[in-house]
């Protein structure tokens, strides 16, 4: 069992250690010393004083070598951090592979962005006003970055919040979730080996909420960075100090559209991957699946049977499909609302039960109540509704009913209907023939309304946590 004592330099905390435990049996696996106020002020003055000695700012070319440095160690090292990732956080091994995989892709689309983005040339001598004037914009960081990740990809979430950060030459601050603390220190502890200087990236575990909170909010910060629930982002935003930006990536109760026409070979088993995918516990995860009436008992059916054969277990073992959840309340939550949907009048067609070590069988329900918690909160385990519809704009008014807003898709051979979803579905990404939670590191990746703010993905995160600096130069001797 791995102890990380406080990763802030020169801090002290009286705060004591939390223990890290495995979701699967619930053993302990590593212990992460807090930071008191005194520890989480030092972090601060820290991070802030850096940022103000702009001789002493990293180079462009000495954070490509730092963050290339970073992409060989997690190289070299993929097998042990995909296994500890696993046991951490509970996603199965044969996606916690995919995790690291994407962490080194992340890292590199940072080098490249690096490497390709520039400033621009402002147009001048266009006008009376603006002759013999030249115009240019550099990039510079925006400030102090406090980063605040949760449970669910424990290593690539860090890295696509500070990766970003620090090729944007940001000092950053970072707070992992209080259930999968110790892949953040082993990112930081490889940044740190690849030659980053200790000062320029914090990890930090906060001993209570409103010292998270305090931290999210100190004037010195210039960019909060949020990923988990809506209503802890949205307070957050509310106290930021003026001028600050921002990202929040929260949940969605992400809508499949699956039309008359729908290939059903394609559509089952991307469906079934993306709703049972990491027990579910991902902010993109199928929940609702409208199906047009002709198609919608073969196609519960096939979903059925798909959730029956997945297999559940130790997320360590390669051939484990679903893990745990990250945590037993989260069972009884799931419990309670899949057993609130039966009685409301939803049809079980597999699952619907608790399994050993904090498991949850994947569960199909068809039709529950339009007011069932499966129906309008975000359920955030392995449960897939199926809903019938016989029109397609009814399906797509039902599909829009909730305040929330994140990526959505739709099943169809017809280019029209898919089109017509494509620009009816509120989201910020609609996926044909694809399940809603794909994505690659450089896409945009936005919840809009209730479900965030702001644009991520590596290239618009960095893009966010630069500012643009212009420059004008007037002399006689321009006569352009």
């Amino acid at each position: 069992m791995h102890k990380y004592e406080l990763m802030i330099p020169g801090a002290k905390s009286a705060a004591g250690f939390v223990t890290v435990v495995a979701p699967w049996d619930r053993t302990p696996i590593g212990e992460v010393e807090m930071a008191d106020a005194v520890a989480v002020e030092q972090a601060l003055e820290t991070a802030y004083a850096l940022f103000r000695n702009r001789d002493g700012w990293l180079s462009r070319a000495k954070r490509i070598e730092i963050l290339e440095k970073a992409q060989g160690l997690i190289r070299e090292r993929a097998e042990y951090l995909a296994v500890e990732s696993a046991r951490e956080g509970g996603k199965p091994l044969l996606d916690s592979k995919v995790e690291i995989a994407r962490a080194i892709d992340c890292l590199k689309i940072c080098v490249e962005s690096l490497r390709a983005d520039a400033g621009e040339v402002i147009p001048m001598g266009v006008t009376a006003s603006s002759a013999n004037r030249i115009a240019f914009t550099q990039l510079e960081p925006i400030g102090v970055v406090v980063a605040i990740s949760a449970f669910n990809h424990p290593f690539n979430l860090i890295v696509h919040q500070v990766g970003p950060a620090l090729a944007a030459g940001c000092p950053v601050i970072v707070k992992p979730a209080r259930t999968t603390p110790l892949m953040c220190m082993r990112f930081v502890e490889i940044l740190r080996e690849a030659g980053l200087p200790a000062e320029w990236c914090q990890p930090l575990m906060p001993e209570n909420n409103e010292l998270s909170s305090k931290l999210a909010a100190d004037t010195r910060v210039a960019f909060l960075s949020f990923i988990g629930s809506a209503k802890v982002g949205w307070n957050l935003r509310s106290h930021l100090a003026p001028g600050a930006r921002c990202a929040l990536e929260h949940g969605g109760v992400a809508p499949v559209i699956v039309a008359a026409d729908a290939d059903l070979t394609q559509a089952v088993p991307l469906l079934a991957k993306g709703g049972f995918y990491h027990a579910g516990q991902v902010c993109v995860s199928v929940q609702r699946v409208f199906v047009a009436r002709k198609l919608v008992k073969e196609f519960s059916e096939q979903l059925a049977e798909a959730a029956k054969k997945l297999v559940v277990g130790d997320p360590t073992l390669a051939e484990t499909e679903v893990g745990p959840l990250i945590d037993p309340v989260e069972v009884d939550r799931i419990e309670n609302w899949v057993n609130e949907a039966l009685a409301g009048g939803a049809e079980l067609l597999c699952g619907g039960r608790r399994l050993p070590n904090n498991c949850y069988a994947p569960t199909v329900l068809l039709n529950p109540a339009p007011d069932a918690k499966v129906s309008v909160h975000e359920v955030f385990g392995p449960v897939v509704c199926v809903y019938t519809f016989d029109e397609m704009d009814a399906a797509i008014a039902d599909a829009n009913r909730l305040p929330f807003a994140f990526q959505a898709a739709v099943f169809t051979r017809d280019i029209d209907t898919a089109l017509r979803c494509g620009e009816r579905l509120d989201a910020s990404a609609v996926m044909v023939n694809d399940h809603t939670a794909f994505r690659v590191d450089w896409m945009p990746f936005a919840g809009l309304r209730h479900s965030g703010y702001g644009v991520g993905g590596i290239t618009h995160t960095l893009h966010d946590m630069q500012v643009r600096k212009m420059t004008v130069i007037k002399s006689a001797e321009i006569k352009r």
